[in-house]
């Protein structure tokens, strides 16, 4: 993964992380925690669709940019909720 993809993925993890706690009003982890989750969301997210579909995430065309921003938003989003629900569960407990 070069700096490039990383820094596309990253942003629209963040992105994504703040879009899925806009659209989850009661599961949203704050600006900084939509924000921080979706960032390493993102990242991993797109390291995972990298992995298993190559062809959609290298070079540098269209497809590859925007293959990125959707392996990142999607990352980021379901990272975000992943967190939110173990602190609810966890805020449940107590």
């Amino acid at each position: 993964m070069d700096t490039t993809s990383l820094l596309i993925n990253l942003i629209s993890g963040a992105i994504g992380g703040n879009a899925a706690g806009a659209a989850m009003p009661d599961k949203s982890l704050g600006t900084l925690g939509n924000s921080l989750a979706g960032i390493l969301g993102g990242g991993v997210g797109g390291s995972i669709i990298q992995a298993l579909i190559p062809a959609l995430t290298q070079g540098g065309d269209v497809g590859s940019i925007l293959g990125n921003i959707a392996g990142g938003g999607v990352g980021g989003a379901l990272l975000m909720a992943l967190v939110s629900l173990i602190k609810n569960a966890l805020a449940a407990k107590a």
